[in-house]
C-alpha cells in the first residue's frame, strides 16, 4: 500500500488524529510571519514546517513509532509530502521532486536539521550520511523552534540574531561536524559505488567524457570548483533540475552523460529522463546518455526485475516513442540513450 493511501486509511480508522489549528502552540500564521522575515515564505514551506511540529501523531518510521516517538521527532521527504497533502490539505501528496523548493531553502539556513533514521538502533542520528536513502529525515532545529514559540514581544529580536550571517555559518558548521560523525558510524555504500563508477566505469566505457560534478554529499550539490566546470561546459543548473550522482561532458562531440548509482532506490525513470533531456536541450547539447550503476550484476538483475521494468513500462518497453528496448532490459545506444549496467 502506498504511503499516502495508508495515511488515508489511518485517518478513516482514527489511528491518526485530525490536526488542530495550532501544534505546540504555533499556528500557520505565525510560521508564515517568521518565514516572511527570512524571505523564505511559501505555502508549501509553511505547511512543511507545520508538519514537523506534529507532536500528536505517531512517527512514520516503524521503529521510531514503536518507541513512542512522534512525527515531529523526524520525518522523511515522503512523510512530509504525505502529511501536507493528505492530513493538511485532504488531497494528494506533494511532489517529492519539488523538495528543493520546500525543504532545501529551510535546511540551508539551519531552520531544519538533517537526520538519518538508524533502523537497527531505532534512533535518529545527525546528518544524511547515505545520499538518497529512504531513511533520510528532517526535524525543526531546536533554536528555530524557540523562535516559533517565542512571545510576540521577543520574536523579532530573536529572529534577527538567529538570522545573522555569523550565526547561520556557525549553525551549519556544527550540523556538518555532527553529520560527519554519523557518516563514519553508518558507512556509505552509495558513495563507494559512486566512486567505483567514476574511477572504473567512466574511464573504460565512456572515453572522452570528463566529470563535471559528483553529487555524493546530499548537501551543497555544486561546489565552486564544479560550478566552474559547468560554466566551461555551458551548463546552468536550475533549482528544478533532477540532479544525477555523476554528470559528465564530452567536449569533442558536445554531449552529456549521467550516472545514477543505486544501492537501495533511484533507478533512472521516465521523470528523470524527461528532466535530464530538458537540461540537455536547454544547454544546447547534441545528446545525453544515462546509466544506472549497480555494485554487482546480481543487484542489477534483481532491481531490474522489480523496479526498472515497472518504472519504465509494465511491458518492459521504454514509453518514450523514439526509444525501444526488449523486455527485461533497458539498454541502447541511440542519441537519447538509457542503459542499466552493473559494475
Amino acid at each position: 500500500m502506498k504511503l499516502e493511501d495508508k495515511l488515508r486509511s489511518d485517518v478513516s480508522s482514527k489511528k491518526l488524529q485530525p490536526l488542530p489549528a495550532a501544534l505546540q502552540g504555533i499556528t500557520k500564521g505565525r510560521i508564515a510571519e517568521v518565514l516572511h522575515g527570512l524571505d523564505r515564505e511559501s505555502r508549501d514551506r509553511v505547511d512543511a514546517v507545520f508538519a514537523l511540529l506534529d507532536n500528536i501523531n505517531p512517527n512514520l518510521f516503524f521503529g521510531a513509532a514503536q518507541k513512542g516517538l512522534k512525527f515531529c521527532h523526524g520525518a522523511s521527504t515522503a512523510h512530509i509530502a504525505c502529511h501536507v497533502g493528505v492530513l493538511q490539505r485532504k488531497s494528494g501528496k506533494l511532489d517529492r521532486e519539488g523538495r528543493d523548493y520546500w525543504l532545501k531553502p529551510l535546511w540551508e539556513i539551519g531552520a531544519l536539521e538533517k537526520l538519518y533514521f538508524d533502523p537497527e538502533a531505532a534512533e535518529f542520528l545527525p546528518g544524511h550520511p547515505v545520499p538518497k536513502s529512504p531513511n533520510s529525515a528532517y526535524r525543526i532545529a531546536p533554536a528555530f523552534l524557540e523562535i516559533l514559540k517565542a512571545p510576540d514581544t521577543e520574536r523579532h529580536a530573536l529572529l534577527a540574531a538567529w538570522a545573522s550571517e555569523d550565526a547561520t555559518r556557525a549553525r551549519l558548521q556544527v550540523q556538518a561536524a555532527l553529520a560527519e560523525t554519523t557518516r563514519a558510524k553508518v558507512g556509505t555504500p552509495h558513495m563507494e559505488l559512486i566512486t567505483a563508477a567514476a574511477q572504473v566505469y567512466v574511464p573504460n566505457f565512456l572515453p572522452g567524457f570528463e566529470v563535471l560534478y559528483i553529487d555524493a554529499t546530499d548537501g551543497q550539490r555544486v561546489s565552486p570548483e564544479q560550478e566552474q566546470a559547468l560554466q566551461k561546459a555551458g551548463i546552468a543548473i536550475q533549482l528544478g533540475d533532477s540532479m544525477p550522482d555523476i554528470l559528465l561532458w564530452n567536449q569533442k562531440n558536445d554531449t552529456l552523460w549521467v550516472v545514477e548509482a543505486v544501492t537501495s532506490d533511484g533507478e533512472v525513470d521516465l521523470h528523470k529522463v524527461e528532466s535530464l533531456t530538458r537540461l540537455a536541450v536547454r544547454s544546447r547539447k547534441k545528446g545525453i546518455g544515462v546509466t544506472t550503476a549497480y555494485m554487482t550484476w546480481r543487484d542489477a538483475a534483481s532491481r531490474q526485475g522489480k523496479s526498472v521494468r515497472n518504472k519504465c513500462s509494465r511491458l518492459g518497453i521504454c514509453p518514450l516513442p523514439w526509444r525501444e528496448s526488449p523486455q527485461g532490459q533497458a539498454r541502447e545506444s541511440r542519441r537519447w540513450s538509457c542503459s542499466q549496467i552493473g559494475i
